[in-house]
């Protein structure tokens, strides 16, 4: 058992897998980051000094919303999204100038079957003598 499960986890899609949650976890912390400490404060600045991070307490004191959280989780996705998305549209152009660039080049064989295909052609357009 031992052995399968070090097969499998040694492919190569299991660790490139890895290694994008790695990546993935650091840029999402470094988009809260952003959102957090800077585009947020932006936010409260051009909203006349709204501080949006803070709880707002209703009725009793029971029932807390913290709208400044959520919208800042909404930020985050959208940012991330944008990159994803960014990302993925690059590596199809990619791909797609790769595959324009691999032509096919006519092997000798395809030449020979041509070049006899051209004289049949050829002796056909000439007048038949009787």
């Amino acid at each position: 058992m031992w052995k399968d499960f070090k097969a499998f986890a040694m492919k190569g899609n299991v660790i490139d897998l890895a290694v994008a949650v790695v990546i993935g976890a650091a840029f999402g912390k470094i988009v809260t980051s952003l959102v957090e400490n800077i585009i947020m404060p932006l936010v409260g600045m051009l909203t006349g000094g709204i501080d949006l991070t803070k709880k707002w307490t209703f009725g009793s004191g029971d029932a807390q919303v913290a709208l400044g959280v959520f919208v800042q989780s909404i930020i985050d996705f959208f940012i991330i999204a944008f990159a994803i998305f960014m990302a993925l549209r690059l590596i199809t152009k990619l791909n797609r100038k790769k595959e324009e660039a691999v032509v096919e080049e006519p092997t000798p064989e395809v030449d020979v079957k041509e070049e006899l295909l051209k004289e049949i052609r050829d002796l056909l357009k000439q007048p038949q003598s009787k």
